[in-house]
């Protein structure tokens, strides 16, 4: 692998419920490479969300080791997470949103504050202090300095994961970790969001791990397609092709239809 990146070894994750234990990973061993855009591909309920939880450190492996090194020495790396929804604070503007890090009283008393919490633990594991970030860096970075004082309902929904990317680079994360962030987006807007991850990785030299159901997406942005089953087995695809792809050329659509099949059937050569 490169100098810097994960080695995630045997990583196993079980849920008790009922008093029965649920296997949610099993046995997952990869390296991911912060040279890459690594894309977590697979249907609901494979396990994909929890392995981007568990690499930020929100959740605990049952077994199993996950390391980072950068330039060939173990290192704890700064983690910044995109979501689905932009979870933004409505009573924050652009800017505040971006620079938004801890919980301050006013929210826990008015009880908006799941996310809050989250991004608070996330920001506080990772020392990162709100004098620290240079706001203008990261609107012209997204596009958003003619928004930089506006609030999330006046935004579109492309322009609100614009913002929530903006807070996630304000990290200066080692590695962006982005789950289902264009989903929810419509069509040629999430085709323009996927070229912005793109742009990101290439100009920050930042590496992302993005979780996706969504097999052209994948295609577009991935250097690496790492495929969950519902088995709960794994399956990893290389690409070695640039950017700006004709997913209707023969090699591409053959590799979609490995990819599907891997998606259906069980994997015998892990």
């Amino acid at each position: 692998m490169s100098n810097s990146g994960y080695i995630i070894k045997n990583v196993c994750k079980n849920y008790e419920v009922n008093n029965e234990q649920h296997i949610v990973l099993n046995n997952i061993s990869l390296n991911i490479s912060t040279e890459d855009i690594t894309v977590i591909l697979g249907e609901s309920g494979c396990g994909k969300t929890t392995f981007l939880r568990i690499i930020a450190g929100l959740e605990n492996v049952t077994s199993g080791e996950i390391s980072y090194f950068k330039d060939n020495k173990e290192f704890k790396p700064k983690v910044g997470m995109v979501f689905q929804e932009s979870r933004l604070m409505d009573w924050l503007n652009v800017s505040e949103n971006i620079t938004f890090h801890n919980v301050s009283e006013k929210s826990k008393v008015n009880s908006k504050n799941i996310i809050d919490r989250f991004l608070s633990k996330l920001r506080f594991k990772q020392n990162t202090s709100i004098d620290e970030i240079d706001v203008d860096k990261y609107l012209s970075m997204m596009k958003l300095e003619k928004f930089k004082n506006s609030y999330p309902s006046e935004l579109s929904g492309g322009m609100a994961q614009r913002v929530s990317i903006a807070r996630a680079l304000s990290f200066d994360p080692d590695m962006l970790l982005m789950d289902e962030p264009f989903s929810a987006l419509d069509y040629f807007t999430r085709k323009d969001m996927q070229n912005e991850v793109i742009r990101i990785h290439e100009t920050t030299n930042k590496g992302v791990i993005f979780v996706t159901h969504d097999i052209d997406e994948a295609l577009k942005i991935a250097d690496k397609i790492i495929v969950f089953t519902l088995e709960r087995e794994f399956k990893e695809f290389e690409i070695n092709d640039t950017y700006n792809r004709d997913l209707t050329s023969n090699y591409y659509v053959s590799l979609k239809k490995e990819i599907l099949n891997t998606l259906k059937s069980n994997i015998k050569d892990n």
